[in-house]
This record gives structure tokens, C-alpha cells and sequence, in this order.
């Protein structure tokens, strides 16, 4: 399985030469001994990313490059899930909750004239770290397709739980990578219905709920906000799309 270390408020997942797919800053498929999460402080506000994590690295002790991720989430409330070769960690935090509006079902034919909602994401602004980020590995080998495929089932997974437990449907900052041995055993698809999508979803869920249970279910600590308005942070997706038939 992976090893999994913390250091300097730097997570470090690794297993060698794993073939990783992120949807973090500087995304996209990479080979690397490595990934990690790191923990950044309020106010946080560099935009080179790259030269930033390789600080954090280098100061937790990790020299090996890979795929990263930023997070407001104190590394204290990380959790690890692991199942049948499958392992997950996650840090959870929803003080900048996203949340897809339901209220307007019926979609209107031909017009994009509804207005937004106040709460609703303004312009191209970076996203403040509060953030739910997953790593998700693998011990099977997979595809470039098969690895997009975990990754989808990993975010499905995710969805599910964050609307279960806090009723938003992620936060406006949330990454995910997926990893996988390219030596392990290989397998052709990551669904739901395959092995690895089973132990990925029950991997996710536990991870997610855990984390959340340990950032919010200290007595006196912060409470999982009740709306996208009483949220520190947050938005509200609205509006209507035009939809029509196909060659309307």
C-alpha cells in the first residue's frame, strides 16, 4: 500500500513510480514517487504555486516532486481509509461551500434570461483554500482511461457524502488525485460496479466522514455551516441554461 507521512503540515503520499492523475493546480497526468497536500495559512495569498509547494517540501524534508494540493484544513484532521488495495485520505473543510441550486427544475426551452442569485461565484477570482482534497490510490495497474474513470468515481463518492452529512455538494476549492501502481495487477475499468470503484466509494465515504467528524465534532470548535449564507465563504449555483432537442 501507500505510505503516508506528515511533516511541517506538508502530507506526503508515497509509493514509487506511480502513475498519478490530478485535478489540482498544474493538473494532468504525471509519473512521480509521490503526492501531496499542504496546508495553508489564513490569508494565504501566493500565486505561484509551484515554486511554493517546492518550498513547503523542501521544509517538511520531502525531496521528491509530484502532484499537490492546497488546503485551509489543518493536516491534524487528515484520515486514511484503506480496502481491498485501495486507500484514500482526506481532509475535509466546508467553510467555502458550493452548492447547486434545485429550486428551479424545469429547464426553459429557448431563453438564458433567469439572473444569477447574490451568492453565486463572480468573475475568474482564485478559490480560497477551505477545501475537501482526496488522494486515492490503487495497488491494480490502470489506463490513463481507467484512471480518469477512478477519479470520477472517487468525486461521485465524494458528492454522496458531503450532501449526506453537510448538505452541500463540495466546496469551491475541492481536488482530488488518484493514483495507481502501473506494476499491480492490471484492471480495465474503475466503476462503481468494479472492484477497485467499490473500495474506492466506501474508501472516500469513511475517509470524508472522519475527517469531517474530526474538524467539527470537537465541543467549542467550529460547526459545519448550516447554508451557503451563514458559510464564511461560499457560493450558490443558479440561473437557467437553454435547452433544446438536438438540431433545434
Amino acid at each position: 500500500m501507500f505510505e503516508s507521512r506528515v511533516s511541517a503540515g506538508v502530507l506526503c503520499v508515497r509509493s514509487p513510480d506511480t502513475r498519478w492523475l490530478s485535478t489540482g493546480f498544474s493538473g494532468g497526468y504525471q509519473r512521480a514517487d509521490a503526492a501531496y497536500n499542504c496546508t495553508v495559512p489564513e490569508g494565504f495569498d501566493r500565486t505561484d504555486l509551484s515554486a511554493y509547494v517546492a518550498e513547503r517540501r523542501e521544509r517538511a524534508g520531502f525531496s521528491e516532486a509530484g502532484p499537490a494540493m492546497l488546503t485551509g484544513v489543518d493536516l491534524r484532521h487528515a484520515r486514511r481509509a484503506r480496502l481491498d488495495g485501495v486507500e484514500v485520505v482526506a481532509t475535509a473543510g466546508v467553510s467555502n461551500p458550493a452548492r447547486l441550486s434545485m429550486d428551479d427544475r424545469r429547464a426553459t426551452a429557448g431563453s438564458d434570461s433567469a439572473g444569477a442569485p447574490a451568492e453565486d461565484a463572480d468573475g475568474d477570482e482564485p478559490p480560497r483554500p477551505g477545501t475537501v482534497n482526496l488522494v486515492v490510490g490503487t495497488t491494480r495497474a490502470l489506463e490513463e482511461g481507467v484512471l480518469a474513470t477512478l477519479l470520477a468515481t472517487a468525486v461521485e463518492a465524494k458528492t454522496a457524502t458531503l450532501l449526506a452529512e453537510t448538505g452541500f455538494t463540495g466546496t469551491t476549492s475541492d481536488a482530488v488525485v488518484v493514483g495507481s501502481d502501473p506494476s499491480g495487477e492490471p484492471a480495465a475499468f474503475a466503476g462503481s460496479a468494479t472492484p477497485v470503484g467499490r473500495a474506492a466509494r466506501v474508501c472516500v465515504r469513511d475517509a470524508v466522514r472522519a475527517s469531517l467528524a474530526a474538524r467539527y465534532g470537537g465541543e467549542g470548535g467550529d460547526a459545519i455551516p448550516d447554508s451557503v449564507a451563514a458559510a464564511e465563504y461560499g457560493v450558490r449555483s443558479g440561473g437557467r441554461a437553454t435547452v433544446s432537442g438536438i438540431g433545434e
